[in-house]
């Protein structure tokens, strides 16, 4: 590890539409250093990350759904009842599930009963799920609410800074699961925090110093867990972080799926090797200053791979033998059966998302699995028959 002082060092650019907020468990904060435009953008993502190592649930307000219909019934072509609501689209990518006012009314609130969905999900379904993404379907997010929330459920990578476990068997699962995703508004999945859901499977459990938890913070990691892709000294211990050319970038996050994944993020998801990770700038004891995307710090640390494998191990399993296909179910939860159009929505979503190649032009831009990764990962949402007791 090196400590110097800057003058200007440029480093690998994302790309930035808009910044993103993070809650960390129960306590909100807005990022201070989001431009206007940024923080209009649905993908401004408040998010709760959970490592559960002791099984827990999480996920405000008595919104109503913004979908209601009794037009999926039994009757419906294709469609599963595995029983009186509880059942799988035609398509066999969207399961939904019909709760009480109170239960459904409670993942509005923060204190949705995760077990209770997943439990549910493994009455019909075998273990063959890596994640288990839940939505409701609320027209806005309800006040005070995150924008979404990954419950880490194991880990079994070494090297990442993190503890091995398994939590599996809370949830109902045998060993499958990994982790469980809850996002209150079916949009999330094209517009995001879906992305920066999915990389708190892996980061940042520590495999850099940050003053954000859970987040990359003032560091040039230019991801989805935020940081800037460049640095300007500005003396007197101030910094201006850039990213995409801009004044600003977020420490919790950088703009929903709008952009890919960040260097050191594709290093801990197991898709590129030590010998493709970039030396990462991290700022010591960093406060934000007056303007948008400037930052005073005592020092800037700069960690290169070998610094990373000294401290924390070589990561295990290596990107020879990482995962790089991963399957999720789908849980759409309502207070009644939604309509044939939600399930059409939110089944072209899915679809985009787990595209291999570009989402079609409804997405406008907007980056899927397969881009985010670098074309190195997939993602699948499809229930198979052999996934189904």
């Amino acid at each position: 590890m090196r400590i110097f002082q800057l003058k200007y060092i440029p480093f690998k650019l994302s790309y930035l539409f808009m910044s993103v907020l993070y809650i960390v468990l129960a306590a909100c904060s807005k990022d201070a250093n989001l431009l206007p435009e940024q923080e209009d953008s649905v993908a401004d993502a408040i998010e709760e990350t959970t490592e559960d190592n002791t099984g827990g649930d999480s996920a405000n307000d008595d919104t109503t759904n913004d979908d209601s219909s009794d037009n999926t019934d039994s009757t419906t072509p294709g469609l599963i009842v595995f029983e009186e609501g509880f059942t799988l689209d035609e398509t066999r990518s969207v399961v939904n599930y019909v709760l009480s006012p109170s239960d459904y009314n409670q993942f509005l609130e923060g204190e949705g009963n995760i077990s209770m969905v997943t439990e549910k999900a493994y009455q019909y379904l075998k273990d063959d799920f890596d994640y288990v993404i839940i939505l409701s379907v609320e027209a806005i997010k309800p006040p005070d609410l995150f924008y979404g929330i990954s419950r880490l459920v194991q880990n079994q990578v070494r090297g990442l800074g993190s503890n091995t476990y398994d939590n599996s068997a809370a949830y109902g699962s045998d060993g499958q699961l990994k982790s469980i995703i809850y996002m209150p508004r079916t949009e999330y999945i094209s517009n995001g925090p879906f992305l920066h859901e999915i990389a708190h499977s892996w980061a940042n459990k520590g495999i850099i110093p940050s003053t954000v938890g859970g987040h990359w913070g003032f560091a040039s990691t230019a991801g989805q867990l935020g940081g800037f892709g460049e640095i300007e000294a500005l003396g007197n211990n101030t910094y201006q972080g850039k990213l995409n050319g801009l004044n600003s970038f977020g420490t919790f996050a950088n703009g929903g799926n709008s952009i890919v994944f960040g260097n050191l993020e594709l290093y801990a998801m197991g898709f590129i090797g030590a010998d493709a990770l970039e030396s990462v700038q991290v700022a010591v004891n960093p406060e934000w200053g007056q303007n948008q995307g400037e930052f005073t710090a005592d020092a800037i640390e700069t960690y290169d791979a070998q610094d990373i494998i000294a401290t924390h191990g070589e990561r295990i399993p290596s990107v020879e033998n990482s995962q790089k296909s991963f399957k999720a179910l789908t849980v759409v939860i309502s207070t009644v059966a939604i309509s044939q159009e939600k399930i059409d929505e939110v089944s072209l979503n899915l679809e985009n998302f787990s595209r291999q190649g570009n989402p079609d032009a409804s997405w406008g831009g907007l980056k899927n699995f397969w881009l985010a990764t670098q074309q190195k990962a997939t993602f699948d949402f499809t229930v198979t028959q052999e996934s189904i007791k």
